[in-house]
């Protein structure tokens, strides 16, 4: 979280992809960095127990919000 604070200080637009266990821990930090919001990307959790099938199929999911999230363009747009 402090390296997507730092980047996006230095004005280049990042996002935050973590599992969704993180969810709440990630609004916390946010809001004690002074973030009115964090740019995230969610995935399904767990993540240490997949193979890497599993994980691509995970990526491939979470691309098009990533990508839309470090772009500002709605997913598909």
């Amino acid at each position: 979280m402090h390296d997507l604070a730092a980047l996006e200080a230095d004005g280049v637009t990042a996002t935050f992809v973590a599992s969704t266990e993180f969810v709440s821990a990630t609004d916390a930090q946010a809001r004690a960095l002074g973030f009115a919001s964090v740019p995230a990307v969610y995935v399904a959790h767990p993540i240490q127990d997949r193979t890497d099938a599993e994980m691509a199929a995970l990526a491939d999911e979470a691309l098009p919000r990533v990508l839309a999230a470090v772009t500002g363009d709605p997913v598909g747009g």
